[in-house]
């Protein structure tokens, strides 16, 4: 899809939400290549003023930015009060990493509160707020960044691993409802990826930088390129490889077709 289509597609606004540094930072980078205009979210403001400086001068595209932090009750709320007034074509949930590294019972339940409201909660929120328009319109586009921690069980992320599960499910059932409406759903499934905030967390851990990192501008061009291709992308696999989980892409999709078209059999009986 060359830019110019692109556009036509998920323009003229995409929101980024975890945008401040690392892949969220990369796919604001490529999006306003394209000529996308960007609303740039995180809870820092002094990255997102300098990302926003760096694209209005690089390609003269609109750029605005709000601080919100993701976990509050009302930051679905808050997103849409940062787009008002504009058509988002857009919708990037890049943010949600776990800083707890702990196992469940040996940390404060409020911690898992916290990291339930910003990975699932305002995800979905977000998701049924912004998703409502594109179907109006015929067109759009939604992604949901995860981890390839989504497909099981993990001792010290355990929280965070079933937050991913339920965004898996919810973006792949939303693809099936959406692809006829002209919306695309990706859920974008991650491996290790070299970002600030990972190397933090290693060096918090006491943990040395592991090699082979994938790069955040490769993660963030392959999202946009696979967007139209959902619902599911697994980084560093083919679409029909399954290396993180026991079903490739290609396999998910299939059965959530045969999912969806015995749905719909069962809807006409009735």
């Amino acid at each position: 899809m060359d830019d110019l289509e692109f556009k036509r597609r998920y323009g003229p606004w995409a929101l980024i939400a975890g945008a401040s540094e690392g892949t969220g930072a990369s796919f604001a980078r490529q999006l306003s290549a394209k000529g996308l205009n960007l609303i740039l979210v995180a809870r820092r403001e002094g990255p997102l003023a300098a990302l926003a400086q760096e694209l209005r001068a690089a390609h003269g595209t609109q750029c605005i930015t709000a601080t919100i932090d993701l976990a509050a009750e009302d930051a679905a709320q808050q997103l849409l009060g940062a787009a008002e007034g504009r058509e988002v074509g857009l919708l990037i949930l890049n943010a949600g990493a776990d800083p707890n590294g702990a196992m469940f019972l040996d940390n404060a339940v409020a911690n898992w509160d916290v990291l339930v409201m910003r990975n699932v909660m305002t995800t979905m929120r977000a998701l049924h707020a912004f998703a409502a328009p594109m179907r109006q319109r015929g067109r759009g586009g939604l992604m949901v960044v995860g981890s390839g921690a989504c497909y099981g069980g993990l001792p010290g992320i355990n929280v965070y691993a079933a937050t991913k599960a339920f965004d898996l499910v919810l973006s792949e059932a939303l693809w099936a409802e959406l692809e006829p409406h002209g919306v695309d759903v990706l859920s974008y499934v991650l491996g290790r990826t070299d970002t600030p905030a990972h190397r933090e967390l290693m060096e918090a851990r006491g943990m040395a930088v592991p090699a082979g990192l994938a790069d955040a501008d490769d993660v963030a061009r392959l999202g946009l390129e696979r967007l139209p291709f959902g619902p599911v992308c697994n980084w560093g696999e083919a679409d029909d490889e399954a290396v993180m989980s026991a079903s490739s892409a290609a396999q998910r999709r299939a059965r959530i077709r045969q999912i969806a078209a015995i749905s719909a059999a069962y809807t006409v009986k009735g």
